[in-house]
């Protein structure tokens, strides 16, 4: 693999470390309504969501960092792939498909609340509007899942 490529896909994958990591717990100015969050949640459960969904990343992450000057070999490019595929599954069911497709008053409601006066450029469809922070969260996901399926 180029030693580029595999520069670029540990900083792409350094992003959704960090988003999933302190988007619910740093405060991000209009990208992000921590009382909304903290209203709708107990600290308590956003703690274990925090951890359970930044944990494959965080993992994966590290293990390419370990291999940062060698290649990569096959288990762990199928790894990053599961993990990315697996997040964009995730982004299509919670965003994505709700937004585009099936309507979710329910998911619709919750959004609506908890990303309330946070930043969005898209549209409102099915009472959803993906904010700026999840979108770019979405992008880099795509990135890297589509630089690791270029492996």
């Amino acid at each position: 693999m180029h030693p580029q490529l595999q520069i670029a896909l540990i900083c792409l994958q350094g992003v959704p470390v960090a988003f999933l990591a302190l988007h619910d717990w740093a405060p991000l100015g209009r990208l992000s309504n921590l009382e909304a969050v903290r209203a709708s949640d107990p600290a308590g459960k956003l703690l274990a969501v925090t951890a359970v969904s930044v944990l494959p990343f965080a993992a994966v992450l590290f293990v390419c960092c370990e291999y940062w000057t060698a290649p990569w070999p096959m288990w762990l490019r199928t790894w990053l792939v599961v993990t990315c595929g697996a997040a964009a599954v995730g982004a299509i069911v919670a965003w994505w498909g709700p937004y585009l497709l099936w309507r979710s008053p329910e998911r619709a409601e919750r959004y609506r609340t908890r990303f309330a006066g946070t930043l969005k450029f898209l549209p409102e469809r099915h009472g959803i509007a993906p904010d700026v922070l999840h979108v770019a969260f979405h992008a880099c996901v795509l990135t890297t899942l589509g630089l690791a399926l270029a492996l």
